[in-house]
This record gives structure tokens, sequence and C-alpha cells, in this order.
């Protein structure tokens, strides 16, 4: 026996691809074997006309001309609707016979559907006068699996896909809606027909895109409605076909996104800039209504004009000014400060900062202005000459130590260098780190300025006088012993340690009256010993000492002092000979003896 609340339920709306959405084609083949066995076996499902015998508070009673009556159940005449009366004629579909085997015993009634007889004339009745490629209006009544249903007098279903030419976010919103659509498909055994709105629009699209193809022509002005927007720009519908308006063609002004100008829906006018009819592409534009503002930009700001703008962008390598509506130029990090030492333009300036700059170069064509921040200011470099001349005591801290010196801050942005020989008259500095600290506050002198590489040069040593060039060479005499702390030691020698900042050298051959390969092996740093001053040369700044002289009487010194003379002599003389065998007649050779 076929299922009476699935026939009911599924007839209800009388759409195969309700069917199909709900309950999948094995419920539908079942459905319409169950019904063609029936209809074999008693005419089941078949239209027949009946008359009204009896009505009670449930059943409608219909005399269809069988030996047993029919029953209608009351509800199938809906609020609204006349109401049944006795002896009144109506078509109704046979159902199902309640005992197939006593269909002649009275007792036994035949199950009866006014509604689904009027659906069904209803379907064949469309199915008469409708045809595939037919345009038919509708209202959208409810939202099922897959798409919409359609009343275009019967339910026909309208594919998600086929709502419009772009899927919507939510279908739903065209229930209520009154809507013409094109019949894509009649299949009249399964009593379904499916539409489409969008092959609609399209076909009218394809109408309108070829009329407007024909009309477009550069440089017009047309309206268009916003219909996407991506980053790189919007797309806006002209009519029929859409045009691509490009964020650098939306204003003159800087923009980050397309939505700071337009919006989904809006309309605006727009300019044809490009039309490529064979791919029907064209480029539109906003900005180029208005005027370019960089037209005539040369006489608008001439060079070493200064001017009022406000920070709209920071970078890494400078700033973007504007300086009015679609003028933009850029201060260039290096043009920012004459003196600061700048890591970055956010140092110097902020987005909206109102300030002003100096133009400094103007390209029209490339739509480019060069600025610059530290021109509205006067150079500290300009009149450094009367602010620090030379041999003046300068104040100030130390910035940055280098292996050859350190520089020394005297203003903000001015630096002046104290190089490692201008530390000390005496002291032998290998690194600025063992006499400074950074920022320690130091005096110093200026020893010379120039002012075109801008450069200063910085002594420290020259606040006092030279003691090499007086208490040194009075203090310290040839023959001399004093006692020393040894303070380094090389391969050549060892440092002695006279006083503070004063040392001698005690030469490897000084060390020992035996030859010394390694000096640690006679001392170390730190040991105190006596030695003798051999020499004190103010030129070279150096004093000669000697260890193995200490106990020498005057007659040694005196034999070695001739010595030397006679080394001295001999060295000269082999000089000589050696200068003098080169002449036009070329070197000398001498002779056996």
């Amino acid at each position: 026996m076929v299922n009476r609340t699935l026939i009911r339920s599924l007839e209800d709306d009388n759409l195969e691809v309700e069917l199909n959405a709900m309950f999948g084609d094995a419920a539908e083949e079942l459905l319409l074997d169950s019904l063609e066995d029936a209809n074999k076996q008693f005419d089941v499902n078949q239209i027949v006309e009946g008359k009204i015998v009896e009505i009670n508070e449930e059943f409608v009673v219909v005399d269809v001309g069988f030996k047993s009556e029919g029953a209608i159940p009351k509800n199938e005449w809906e609020e609204g609707e006349a109401p049944p009366e006795i002896g009144q004629t109506i078509k109704v579909l046979i159902e199902e016979v309640e005992d197939q085997n006593n269909l002649e015993e009275a007792r036994n009634m035949i199950s009866l559907s006014k509604r689904k007889a009027e659906k069904i004339i209803q379907w064949e009745t469309m199915m008469a006068s409708v045809q595939e490629g037919q345009v038919v209006t509708g209202t959208v009544t409810r939202k099922i699996k897959g798409g919409l249903l359609v009343d275009i007098g019967v339910n026909v279903f309208l594919p998600a896909s086929q709502v419009d030419i772009r899927r919507p976010n939510d279908i739903g919103d065209y229930i209520g809606r009154v809507v013409q659509c094109e019949v894509l498909k009649i299949d009249e055994a399964r009593r379904n027909i499916v539409v489409s709105r969008r092959s609609l629009i399209e076909k009218q699209r394809e109408e309108d895109r070829e009329h407007l193809m024909a009309e477009l022509e550069v440089g017009q002005i047309r309206k268009g409605i916003v219909k996407n927007i991506a980053d790189f720009g919007a797309f806006v519908d002209l009519g029929g076909i859409d045009g691509l308006l490009h964020i650098t063609d939306m204003s003159w002004e800087r923009i980050g996104h397309p939505t700071e100008m337009v919006a989904i829906d809006q309309e605006i006018e727009v300019k044809i800039l490009q039309i490529d009819r064979e791919k029907q592409k064209i480029a539109l534009g906003l900005k180029q209504k208005q005027n370019n503002p960089w037209t005539n930009i040369a006489e608008k700001y001439p060079v070493g004009s200064t001017v009022p703008g406000e920070v709209v962008n920071v970078m890494s390598y400078g700033a973007f000014v504007k300086l009015e509506p679609g003028i933009e130029g850029l201060v260039h990090i290096s043009e920012m400060s004459w003196t600061r030492r700048i890591n970055h333009p956010s140092e110097m300036v902020q987005i909206g900062d109102k300030i002003d700059v100096k133009i400094l170069g103007v390209d029209p064509q490339g739509q480019q202005l060069s600025l610059g921040i530290k021109q509205t200011q006067s150079n500290p470099w300009d009149d450094i000459m009367q602010r620090y001349p030379e041999n003046a005591e300068v104040t100030g801290k130390v910035r940055n130590l280098t292996n050859y010196g350190a520089f020394i801050e005297l203003e903000e942005g001015i630096d002046g260098l104290l190089h490692v020989s201008d530390m000390s008259w005496t002291r032998k500095i290998s690194h600025p780190s063992e006499v400074l600290q950074k920022g320690q506050q130091v005096k110093c002198r200026v020893l010379s300025v120039d002012q075109a590489r801008r450069r200063i040069a910085l002594g420290m040593k020259q606040l006092d006088d030279d003691p090499w060039n007086t208490t040194i060479p009075e203090k310290y005499k040839p023959g001399q012993l004093i006692r020393g702390k040894v303070t380094k030691i090389t391969n050549f020698g060892v440092f002695v340690g006279l006083e503070d900042n004063l040392e001698g050298l005690l030469h490897i051959s000084e060390l020992a009256d035996s030859k010394v390969e390694n000096p640690e092996d006679v001392v170390k740093v730190g040991d105190e010993i006596e030695v003798k001053v051999l020499r004190v040369d103010s030129d070279e700044r150096k004093i000669g000492l000697s260890r193995r002289r200490v106990d020498w009487t005057e007659e040694q010194h005196r034999v070695e002092a001739e010595k030397e003379q006679q080394h001295q002599q001999a060295k000269a003389d082999k000089q000589a000979e050696l200068k003098g065998g080169l002449g036009s007649e070329g070197p000398l050779i001498p002779q056996a003896e």
C-alpha cells in the first residue's frame, strides 16, 4: 500500500526538484511505482467528477459513480474558499481504496483528494501553455535546498546559480519578490519546470553591451553603478558592460584603498579613458573629470620658494608632504637636518604634522617634487668659524670612540674629532678608551676648522705646554740613574714608566750584557728596575734607557761612545760609496788586492 503521508507531503508542492532535494531519486521512484501499481488495478491516481452527497464535521462525502462513495478531508477547502455544498459537482483525484478485495461492499470508502486534483489540472494546463525558452513571471515563495520556488501558477524551481549573474550572499532575500525568468527545461513526466533569471539578465546585458559599445567614445562622461571593489580598483557597470576604475585614476590625491572613494551600488560619473573593443575592456577615470593639479606646477611652486604642507606618509628614506590636494613632494632623509644624525624620518616628523618646506626641484613630467626641511633653517656650518675659532677652548661630550680617536659633540649635530695622537704629549695611547669614556665631558682646544668638509679637529694635550720642549729635557739628562716600573714588554724591548704619562724605552740590546732573545726572560710587567738615561730626543719625543750600563764607569761610556761614533762613520762612508758608484759609467767593481 502506498504511504499516504508521503504522497501528500510531496504532492502539495508538485515539484520534482523538491522531491529530489528532500528525498532523492529513490523515494521518487518508489512513489511513482506505487502509484502505477495502484492505477493498474483500481484506476487510482485518476481525476474523476463526483457529486457531494454528505458533509460532516471531518469529511465531505462524494459520489464518484462507484458502489462506494469517497471521502475528502474537510480541511482541503482552504480559508477564504467557497465552502462545499450538497449536490455540488467537483473534480477529485482517486487516491486509494481502503480494501481492494471488498470494493463492492458499501462500507468500504474510497480516499479522494480535491486539492491534488486541482494541482494536477493546474500542471496539465501549465504544461500545455508553457514552452522551453519562454519568459514567465512569478513570485518567489520560499527557499529550498539548491535554490528557490517561484509561483507562476504552479511552483517551478529556480536554481541558486541561476538567480543572478553573481550569486547573491543569501538567495532568501528574494522571497516575496516578483521575478521574470526564462524556462530552461520542462519534464512533463515528472511535472518539473526549471527556470533561470540569470539567462534573461545575461541576454539583456549582451544586447545592452552591443548597443553601449557602439555608443562609447574616449573622453565621454558616463554614469555607472559600482558593482565590485578590489584592492586595485572598482568595477563600474555602465549599463551592460563593466569598466575598470583603477585606484590610481580615482583621485589626484593619495588614497590607501578604493573604499575611501566609492561604495558598492553607488552611482558615480566617470570618464572613458580607453576602449578595447575587441576584448570589450574599458578603462575609466574619476580624477580626470577635474583639472590636473600638476599643470603649471613649476609656476605655482618655483624652486627656492618656501611653502606650508602636511606630512601624509613617512617611509624609511623620507617623508611625503602634501602641499595641496593631489600635490605631494618627498623630503629625503638627508634634507631634514643640517646637523642632526637621523636614523629614521619619524625622529623628525609624524603623519599629520604641519610643516614648512622649501622647493628644491620640480619634475612636471614625472609629477615629482623634491622638498627640504633643513633649508628653511639657517645652516649652523655657515658661521662655524666665528663660533669655533682656531685655538679656542671648548667643552663637549664624548659621543663615540673609534680606533683612531674620539668624536666630541660640541652641540647637537656638530662634532669635532679628537685624534688619538692629540690626547697626550707623553703617553703612548693605543686606543682612546684608555683615556676617555662615552658620555664623558671633556675640555679641548680647536686645532683647525674645515668649513667646506664640515670637519673640526680638536686637541686635548694642546691645553698644556709641550713638556718635551720644557720640563722633560731639564729633568732627564744622559747618564742619569732613575728608577721606573715596567709597563709593557715587546719583542724589541721594554717600556719603563718614569712618571705619570711618561715612558722611556729600554731596548732589548740594553737589557743585559749578554744577548737577550726574549725580554720576558729578564723582566716582568710591574717590576721596578733601575735604569740609566742614554739620550733624550725632544724631536722624536723619546727617552732611551739602559739597564746593562747602570754600573759603567766614565771610561766605559767613553769607549762605547767612540765605538758608536766609528760605527756611525762607517755606515755613512758605506752609503756615500754606494751612491758614488752609481754614476754614468755604471757601478764601480772593487778590485782584488
